[in-house]
This record gives C-alpha cells, structure tokens and sequence, in this order.
C-alpha cells in the first residue's frame, strides 16, 4: 500500500515536473530565438576600420546570444552595390545594412544627417547631438518611409580634404576640376565650379590613374593609403570641410526589427554602440602611422586656401537655405543640428580645443 501511494506521488510529481517544463520551455525559447540574418555591407574588404566594424558587430551578436543569432555580414556586390543597400533592407531583400546615409540623399537629402552635415559637427560633437541631441530620432523619422531604422554605426572622425594631381592655391582653380567628393560637399564645391563625382570606392583609384579624375576624397590616411592613391597624385590636402565627422550606420528592416524580442534589440543597441566606438578608435590608432608613411613616400600635405574655404561655407549656407525650402525633414534635422553646434561650440573653444592646441604645439618637448 505505502509502495502504491509513494509510486502514485512521485508519478504525479513527475507529471508536474513534465508539464511545468513543457510551459516554460516555449518562453524561454520564445526569448532566445534562433535567428539568421544577412547584412550587406557597403565598405569594401579592403579597408578594414570600416568592414571590421561589421564584423565585429556580428562577431558580438553571436556571443552575446550563444550563438542564437547569428548575422552574416556580406562585402558589396555579393547581394547588391554599395549604394543600393537601403533598397534591400527597405524591401527585404537582407535584414540589415553597414553603409552611409550620404548615399541615399538622392532619395530624401535629410540622410545626409545620419552622415554628418558639412561645417557642422566633429565626431564627438555628432556622437552627442545623435544620442542626447535627438539626431537618431530625428533621421529614424525619416527613415520610417523607407521601412527601415537605424543606430549609429562608426565613425572616422575628421576626414583629409582628399589627393590632387595639381596644386589649389585660390578658389579659382576649383574652375572645372573634376573632383571625386561624396554627399552634400559635393553640391557645395558645384558652386564654386567643381565637376563632382560620386564613384565607389573599389574605382576611385583606376579614375585618378586614368586622368578621368583630377582630384579624389575618399577618408582619412588610413584608408587612403590601402586605397593607393599617392601612386598617382601627391599633394594631399586638409581638411575635409565636408566631412568633419563621418558616421556609418547600422540599418535595419523595420519589421524584422519590431518582431525581434526586446532583448535581442537591447544587444544590437549595445553591441552597435562597441562597434561604433571601436571604428573610431580604430581611426584614431592608425590615421597617424599612415600620414607618416605616406609623407615619407611622397605626399605633401597642403591646406585649402583661406578663400577657398570661406567660398565654400558660403556656398554651404545657401545650399542650406535651399534645401530648407525643398524639404521639411532636412529643415527640422538642420535647426536640431545647428542650434546643437551653437550649444556645445563655446565649450569647445575653452576647453576641448585649448586643450588640443597646445599639446599640438608643444607635442616635441615631452
């Protein structure tokens, strides 16, 4: 009898055991699911702070979900071109993009502000404004037509003004200069003359090579050098008024996002954010050893003359009043921007910028 009762209670504690685990089971692996996702990348093999950044955020993905999601990263061409990565996720074709907003503003010029606006922020600046100022709201807002959202996804930091076959000493010899200089400076520099052209980087250098091109843009020294272009042009200019702050993004469909479970939108946010941080780390470790290099090589790093210069914040500024007026979403990201600028510029001159002046200065007698 007591063997009887004794079998019948643990059977029926098993019974429980079973059906506890059979209710539990679904939300556990409804919270961890298995996921495959594709991800097109924009940047070529070849310039590892940009393609690495995709890496690494797939790398993160997949470790921080055992494994659960993993997201395969895809050079251009493999799927579509650089500059078609928007179209995919927009229509499903991947679940996700590494690219940069300037390539789509052919479509709605307000993406030019996922990329940074020229005379506008420096990277850290654009960090701030994209994160406490409202800029990831304000160009998820606009991306929300094109089924997609995005997170900050790299930045180069301040970029070089780019090689040119020939010296510019005025603004006069921007006259008919055919130019390879990407997003809004490149409507900027119109203006004043230029021929702009926005080619992919994997032809830059065959263009330059050829003569096609008088003059390229691409980054920073780090990418400059990989992509070879003191082979055929030697003055190297700085800065790129254009693009004091270059921010890539991590794009996403909108609805693979939405049904992701909320976890899994909490590790891509943060495993974005490494990744983000890492390519500007990565800049700022290798930008110095490769202007050297490059110096040593050849190169004769030049400054855009002052009239230049101050022709092309003209330009800007009109470029910006038109715009403006053409689209409401790039007058509210601009507003949000500048009135940003004139938040954190004054500190940056007091303290950033005094900082880094001096230690600029006197960096020999340490």
């Amino acid at each position: 009898m007591w063997k009887s009762v004794k079998r019948r209670e643990v059977l029926k504690g098993a019974a429980l055991a079973a059906s506890a685990a059979t209710l539990a089971m679904p939300a556990i692996a409804q919270s961890s699911p298995t996921i495959r996702w594709r991800m097109t990348e924009s940047f070529p093999k070849t310039l590892p702070n940009l393609y690495g950044a995709a890496e690494l955020f797939a790398e993160q993905v997949s470790q921080a979900t055992d494994g659960n999601f993993q997201i395969q990263v895809l050079a251009p061409g493999e799927i579509v071109g650089a500059a078609q990565a928007l179209d995919a996720v927009q229509n499903g074709t991947v679940e996700s993009a590494h690219t940069s907003g300037n390539y789509f503003i052919g479509k709605e010029i307000a993406f030019a502000f996922g990329t940074g606006l020229p005379f506008g922020l420096n990277a850290r600046q654009h960090d701030a404004w994209w994160h406490l100022g409202g800029g990831r709201e304000l160009f998820n807002s606009v991306l929300a037509d094109y089924n997609a959202v995005a997170i900050a996804g790299g930045n180069s930091g301040a970029q070089m003004g780019g090689f040119f076959r020939n010296e510019i000493k005025s603004v006069a010899d921007l006259n008919g200069l055919k130019f390879r200089v990407s997003g809004l400076g490149g409507r900027i520099l119109s203006k004043l003359g230029v021929v702009a052209q926005q080619i992919p980087a994997g032809d830059i250098y065959p263009a330059l090579e050829r003569g096609t091109l008088d003059a390229v843009e691409f980054s920073g020294p780090a990418d400059d050098e990989k992509l070879g272009f003191i082979k055929v042009a030697r003055y190297y200019y700085s800065f790129s008024f254009w693009e004091g702050s270059s921010q890539a993004v991590f794009m996403f469909n909108k609805q693979k996002w939405d049904d992701l479970p909320k976890s899994y939108q909490a590790i891509l946010n943060n495993v974005g954010q490494q990744a983000h941080n890492w390519m500007t780390w990565s800049y700022d470790s290798t930008n110095g050893p490769a202007l050297r290099r490059m110096v040593t090589d050849g190169a004769e790093i030049r400054a855009f003359p002052d009239d230049m210069m101050q022709a092309s914040l003209k330009s800007a500024n009109e470029l910006y009043a038109e715009l403006s007026g053409q689209s409401p979403a790039f007058k509210k990201c601009y507003e949000s921007l500048v009135a940003f600028r004139g938040d954190v510029l004054p500190w940056w001159q007091v303290g950033e910028y005094a900082y880094d002046s001096f230690m600029v200065r006197t960096r020999g007698r340490s």
